[in-house]
């Protein structure tokens, strides 16, 4: 089974490591801040129309490519080589394709492509899910 779709918009500025530490009654408490719980709630909102029926079983691809308006002073160059890190921007979406039941765990994506580009057209998200058969590509 494949699952393809389009978030279309501007990607949140919030990623999974930006999770700040308080110090309470002399013990450490993780929170997320107000920009981070926003991005959380956008991506929940935006995954939930395309989540399966039922939760895909067994091993998944996932391939993501993170498309970005071009700054100013852009070059010309097809990948975006600056902040955020490719790993910090799938970890938010994939907990977030968890809370939405693409999967009962996101430890089921077995293989994964980040991919991160600039893109005069269009700014977004495109997402595609795939079970692998017989755990093999």
């Amino acid at each position: 089974m494949t699952l393809e779709f389009f978030i279309d918009g501007k990607i949140p500025a919030g990623t999974h490591q930006m999770k700040k530490v308080t110090v309470v009654n002399g013990k450490p408490r993780f929170y997320e801040p107000a920009s981070l719980k926003a991005a959380r709630e956008y991506y929940i909102a935006m995954l939930k129309p395309h989540a399966p029926k039922e939760p895909l079983k067994g091993a998944i691809q996932l391939h993501t490519v993170w498309h970005y308006k071009p700054p100013k002073n852009h070059k010309g160059e097809y990948y975006k080589i600056t902040a955020p890190d490719t790993d910090n921007l799938v970890k938010m979406l994939k907990d977030c394709m968890t809370k939405c039941s693409f999967w009962k765990d996101d430890a089921q994506v077995a293989s994964e492509t980040i991919e991160k580009c600039y893109d005069e057209d269009c700014e977004g998200v495109f997402i595609r899910v795939s079970t692998l058969e017989n755990n093999r590509v």
